[in-house]
């Protein structure tokens, strides 16, 4: 059976995401609407469970309230209201300390923040520093202070989500990040951190061949430094992640899976399957469809190491994240 992430998903074992409430439809805003983002709720909610969090309300302002937007540089970034200036950075910042303190017991695997939010936006958000057009530079406070307490845990805003590249990595990372708490919470010994970094070998080879080298020497060399190695890993595996797994470092992934077949398939089926990994290479095809024929000839000739391997399967196949050119 392939290694697949939905075989141990079920209705009740979903894996936990932080969430800016207004994405799922509550009216916290401060003009009292929402932003419902149908994506998140009615696909990525069939596998996540969601945490909503509203810094704006959940710090003590009402719906609806002031505007407020970013001032100052940045080793001073303000949360104040666009029209009487009050600030609220201390405010924030305050609530943002046992917010934080709250989540890191809930486990998080990820968390989508809204975008351009003073409080939650992730990057380009409006920041004033007198008069003329404000700079797009900033990070919401609320935004700032999650990545500095949760460095690997993979984030991401709900615009950038609707482009698909950026969406089948940020879930990716989700679900490999899970299955390493999941490690680490079930006690991570030597063996079960090789067998971790040999099943994620092909999938970390599509992002980083470099980090997979240094990932393969951390875990070969691992003697009697097992929790150090186990917190490096994690840093340099989520490092890997966040690299985009280029046509090109899958092209090179699915030539070595293919080898494992030299024996096996006949000229013809050589040559079928080279033609579509080049034609997955020139983007006339998606990433699925090699290896959908892939994962025929893995269970057609029975290869037990392949079969092992989360890049022939790395999230939900109902999600289609592999599925765009």
């Amino acid at each position: 059976m392939f290694a697949r992430y939905d075989k141990y998903l079920n209705s009740v074992d979903k894996i936990a995401v932080g969430i800016s409430a207004c994405l799922l439809g509550q009216k916290v805003r401060y003009d009292g609407g929402h932003k419902h983002d149908r994506f998140i709720t009615d696909t990525l909610g069939r596998f996540f469970s969601y945490v909503p969090v509203c810094p704006e309300v959940e710090c003590g302002l009402p719906v609806p309230r002031e505007a407020m937007h970013l001032t100052g540089d940045a080793g001073d970034r303000r949360l104040v209201t666009v029209q009487t200036g009050i600030d609220y950075t201390a405010r924030m910042q305050g609530w943002s300390r046992e917010k934080l303190n709250e989540l890191e017991r809930s486990g998080l695997s990820g968390f989508i923040f809204k975008s351009k939010s003073p409080s939650s936006g992730l990057r380009g958000v409006k920041v004033y520093r007198g008069p003329g057009a404000p700079a797009l530079s900033g990070t919401g406070l609320f935004a700032a202070a999650f990545i500095k307490k949760f460095p690997l845990t993979p984030v991401e805003d709900e615009v950038r989500l609707h482009d698909p590249g950026v969406r089948e990595n940020f879930i990716e990372r989700v679900f490999v990040y899970h299955k390493w708490q999941e490690l680490v919470r079930n006690g991570c010994t030597a063996a079960d951190l090789i067998e971790f970094h040999t099943r994620h070998k092909y999938l970390i080879m599509a992002h980083s061949p470099t980090h997979l080298a240094a990932l393969g020497k951390m875990v070969a060399n691992i003697g009697d430094k097992g929790a150090e190695t186990v917190e490096i890993y994690c840093k340099v595996l989520m490092e890997a992640l966040r690299l985009t797994a280029t046509a090109a470092r899958n092209t090179n992934v699915l030539h070595h899976i293919m080898g494992y077949f030299k024996k096996q398939l006949d000229q013809l089926e050589k040559e079928e399957l080279l033609e579509i990994i080049d034609q997955y290479r020139r983007g006339l095809i998606p990433l699925i469809v090699p290896v959908t024929l892939l994962n025929h000839y893995i269970l057609k000739y029975d290869q037990p190491y392949l079969m092992k391997q989360y890049y022939l399967n790395p999230h939900p196949v109902e999600l289609m994240l592999r599925n765009h050119v």
